[in-house]
């Protein structure tokens, strides 16, 4: 079968390093076999330098988001552009009958994620959200974990990502700290991740949330941080922890923090740098952690492979499109009622919100 050919709308240094050099394995020194189902074939971004950078990669590079629909090679977009335009790009891109992998949030608002949903849903296309962390080998040996009762009957968890971001003037101006339409801010930026992941590890939706904004001391628009607490339908509480206002030390510290505790009757699954857009590989900068504690002392759990979680989410993607099952996106349109939720409730003195 002929693999799905993709391009890239937006192509800023993210979407260059992640999405192509390591998601489609453009980097063919780290990745020479490439993808077995998915090929990124071209690109286009508003910022006409990024032409040669693209060009340099053996991409074709397009003119305007018209040129690029309009062209019948391509049978799927990835949109990686600001948050605001995830929506009206994802929407031009199924209405010109392409299947879609977009960046998170799916969109700004509920009515526009809804809008989404429905479309790609009308025309059988294949719409889905970059939540790449349930890909990570050790997440998914956490799962497992849980599943088999290692810890015993799970009853709480906490799942953080805390760091610091918006202490110079350069990072106070961008999106992730002004702009809080867009969902910039720490709920919107990372509180979006511990949502989906708890929901993956746990196999269970989260049905309401509690927020509380931590105390303002970072010179930004956007929140500082927030202490979320959640429900899950199976009956599981948890909690998120999410800021941008924690120096946490260095770089060791800041990546072993980015992670999770998982409490169980009988013991519990620690998580160190498994909340991060590494996948395990030796080359990357941190090695990452996952380890069992009960009675008996500190056992260390490892997966056996290291898939890249990007070359998996667009696999997914890809045989979806092959098979004739398109996933629907209502993840991503859930995650979404999640966050607002979570603002929602911290403009509210920290009440309970229930989220369908």
């Amino acid at each position: 079968m002929s693999k799905v050919k993709y391009a890239l709308i937006g192509f800023g240094g993210i979407a260059e390093n992640r999405i192509a050099k390591e998601g489609f394995a453009c980097d063919k020194a780290r990745f020479p076999k490439g993808l077995e189902k998915a090929q990124l074939v071209g690109a286009f971004d508003v910022n006409p330098a990024r032409e040669d950078a693209a060009k340099a990669l053996g991409l074709k590079w397009y003119k305007s988001v018209d040129e690029l629909l309009a062209d019948p090679e391509i049978d799927a977009a990835y949109v990686a552009t600001n948050n605001a335009s995830h929506a009206p790009l994802a929407i031009r891109a199924l209405n010109a009958g392409k299947h879609v992998i977009v960046e998170k949030p799916i969109a700004t608002s509920v009515e526009d994620a809804q809008a989404m949903v429905k479309l790609a849903a009308r025309k059988k296309l294949s719409l889905i959200v970059d939540h790449m962390m349930v890909n990570n080998a050790y997440n998914r040996l956490a799962r497992r974990t849980v599943s088999l009762g290692k810890a015993g009957k799970i009853n709480d968890c906490c799942f953080h990502m805390e760091f610091l971001y918006g202490a110079t003037p350069e990072e106070a101006a961008t999106w992730r700290c002004s702009k809080v339409s867009e969902m910039g801010g720490p709920i919107g930026d990372v509180a979006s991740h511990c949502f989906y992941l708890a929901e993956f590890i746990f196999g269970s939706k989260i049905t309401s949330v509690a927020a509380v904004y931590l105390p303002k001391t970072l010179g930004i628009k956007a929140e500082d941080g927030a202490y979320i607490k959640f429900t899950m339908a199976n009956g599981i509480t948890g909690s998120a922890k999410v800021a941008f206002s924690e120096p946490r030390g260095g770089l060791v510290g800041t990546f072993s923090n980015l992670g999770y505790e998982i409490y169980g009757t009988e013991g519990v699954i620690r998580g160190f740098g498994t909340m991060f857009q590494i996948s395990g590989h030796p080359d990357e900068p941190y090695k990452i952690r996952l380890e069992l504690e009960t009675a008996k002392g500190v056992k260390p759990l490892s997966p056996r492979k290291f898939p890249n979680i990007y070359q998996s989410l667009i696999e997914g993607h890809a045989e979806s499109v092959q098979n004739g099952s398109p996933l629907n996106g209502n993840d991503g349109l859930h995650n979404l009622r999640l966050c607002l939720a979570a603002h929602k409730s911290a403009h509210n003195d920290g009440k309970v919100y229930k989220v369908r």
